[in-house]
């Protein structure tokens, strides 16, 4: 069985260049499509951050790569499967972000911390529930802290 989804929204503000650090400060705007009612986002500004699903459609499919690999081609990491990487080369090639929303504008949603371009298709989004986070003690190898050092930094 095949699942046909559209987007709900597209990033119309923001970066526009593609790249692997330096997002941090990066305000973007979502833009929902027009046809939704307005109450589609009633109560969403009680929230500070939003769950946002997004496609890599910038890549191209022929991108994927279904074999373990060392994360951003540095062999100090260790190669690991498809599945443990944060990347387009997955196979539907679908993200989450995880943006604080800073204002509710119609349905036009500012948001900092998607690291997502602008001409992004936004799939599907929510408000982020501190209850359906992890539960327990999160476990992770050092390499995504070491290769995620600068994701979030400010571009100086």
């Amino acid at each position: 069985m095949t699942l046909q989804i559209e987007p709900v929204g597209i990033v119309v503000e923001g970066r526009s260049q593609v790249a692997d650090d330096y997002w941090g400060g990066v305000e973007s705007v979502i833009q929902l499509n027009e046809d939704f009612p307005l109450d589609s986002v009633q109560g969403l500004d009680e929230f500070s951050h939003l769950v946002v699903v997004w496609h890599f459609d910038q890549s191209s499919p022929s991108d994927v790569e279904l074999h373990a690999r060392s994360p951003r081609g540095n062999k100090a990491w260790p190669a690991t499967g498809t599945f443990v990487h944060r990347n387009h080369r997955r196979p539907n090639q679908l993200a989450q972000s995880f943006p604080r929303l800073l204002a509710l504008d119609g349905l036009r949603l500012r948001v900092t911390d998607l690291d997502a371009v602008v001409g992004t298709k936004i799939y599907d989004l929510s408000p982020y529930f501190a209850e359906m986070g992890p539960h327990g003690t999160v476990q992770e190898p050092a390499w995504p802290g070491e290769m995620l050092a600068d994701y979030w930094a400010t571009k100086g």
